[in-house]
């Protein structure tokens, strides 16, 4: 398994979709794209930011879950491309036992952001999808965009979108 760390949550200007990007934390800074839904992103955005909900939001109930029954999670892995579909596991401990729980990568990462886990992908998924990107300024600095900045991109693409740009 390759290290990774979530680099960003951006907005893909091709196809104005939310995009996160997981970069490994040694080797040659491959990064691995996953493009997500909007209220995944905003969820990760947020957690990320430090900006906290009067309510508690689905990944936070989640981690609450977790800490009341304290199951730690030990890791997120990214596992596979499967029909252009990335799949992603939760690995839990609570004492000795160990569990290993499905998820989609978005929501696996909501939950590693708020639980502060280590992320990783598997070896033969960052050697077959990991790409090399030119790092701006900003975000060498950790400096990106306010949540609300990045909520504000969400809802222009989600006035913007038409059905018809889903087709396949």
């Amino acid at each position: 398994m390759v290290e990774v760390r979530l680099r960003a949550v951006r907005v893909d200007l091709q196809s104005n979709t939310p995009v996160l990007l997981l970069q490994e934390t040694e080797g040659e800074g491959r990064t691995l794209p996953i493009f997500i839904g909007t209220p995944e992103a905003a969820a990760i955005a947020y957690a990320v930011q430090g900006v906290s909900m009067p309510r508690p939001m689905t990944h936070d109930l989640i981690r609450d879950l977790l800490s009341t029954l304290d199951v730690l999670v030990e890791r997120v892995v990214i596992t596979e491309l499967r029909s252009s579909t990335y799949f992603a596991e939760l690995q839990l401990r609570r004492g000795a036992e160990r569990s290993v729980v499905s998820s989609r990568p978005s929501d696996a990462v909501a939950v590693a952001v708020r639980t502060h886990s280590p992320l990783y992908v598997a070896d033969d998924l960052m050697d077959a999808e990991g790409i090399l990107l030119a790092i701006e300024a900003a975000d060498e600095d950790d400096e990106g965009e306010s949540p609300d900045e990045l909520v504000g991109q969400f809802r222009q693409f989600l006035d913007s979108v038409k059905p018809e740009d889903f087709g396949g």
